[in-house]
């Protein structure tokens, strides 16, 4: 006698269920209250400045990249959130300096998700704050931007002055879903933005373990090194678009930017 197993479909998020299926959720995107991270049990035991991150606002999305509310970064980075469904808008900076050469960084021990790996030059959220909102592609994107000239310089020292805004090339969009453990995850709409110029680095131990410029050999040898571990979305990206993009640096990168589809992997 063979039985049937049920499988139950998770509901489409929208704007009108997304607090009843979550309800450490505000439907406001901007000035909406949250829970401080900082007295969760669930963070005990980790770093104190990262902890203090995790009270970070990040803005939750439909699965058309519409801001539908905030959350708390501990909120969308908790599997048992994401298995839901519950999703988050993100960006990844690729910066490459006169040489044509890949700023890599390893993220911090400290980090709470993804510790240790190595990862593009710069993976972060835009947040519910002025200027780092959007409903319409193109406002996400200068909010995008915004939100990466401030992390370059929380992580890596980088000055604004050294990346303008407007220097940032938004290519594409993708949608992907990676664990780190069994208790934190990422589920993002991922903004890739490339910019070249030549920086000067400060780096942020808190933040970064290491970093090193990579020509697009020395980065295929690395992904051949057993001991090395990399994030999930730097190597998908990798393995999907990156080394064509990165071809065309200097000429004809034109015809793979602002792409309006969402890259769902």
């Amino acid at each position: 006698m063979s039985s049937t197993a049920t499988v139950t479909e998770q509901p489409k998020i929208t704007a009108e269920n997304v607090v009843h299926l979550f309800p450490d959720v505000n439907t406001a995107v901007l000035g909406g209250s949250h829970d401080s991270a900082r007295n969760d049990d669930a963070l005990a035991g980790y770093d104190e400045e990262q902890i203090k991150l995790m009270d970070e606002v990040c803005i939750v999305l439909d699965d058309d990249d519409k801001p539908i509310g905030s959350a708390s970064k501990k909120v969308c980075h908790l599997m048992e959130n994401i298995n839901k469904g519950l999703l988050h808008r993100a960006f990844s900076v690729f910066l490459f300096d006169s040489q044509n050469r890949l700023l890599l960084q390893q993220r911090a021990t400290e980090k709470i998700t993804f510790p240790d790996m190595w990862t593009n030059t710069c993976c972060s959220h835009p947040l519910g704050i002025p200027g780092e909102t959007g409903t319409t592609l193109e406002e996400s994107v200068q909010g995008v931007r915004r939100a990466a000239v401030r992390k370059l310089d929380q992580e890596l020292g980088i000055k604004s002055s050294q990346v303008p805004i407007d220097d940032f090339k938004f290519l594409t969009r993708i949608h992907y879903k990676a664990p780190s453990d069994g208790k934190w995850g990422e589920h993002e709409v991922d903004y890739i933005l490339f910019i070249k110029a030549d920086v000067d680095l400060n780096i942020n131990p808190n933040e970064v373990r290491d970093s090193a410029f990579v020509t697009q050999d020395e980065l295929k040898a690395m992904f051949q090194d057993k001991s090395l571990k990399f994030t999930p979305w730097f190597k998908l990206i990798c393995e999907t678009m990156l080394f064509e993009w990165w071809s065309h640096l200097n000429s004809g990168l034109e015809k793979y930017l602002g792409e309006t589809e969402i890259r769902r992997m």
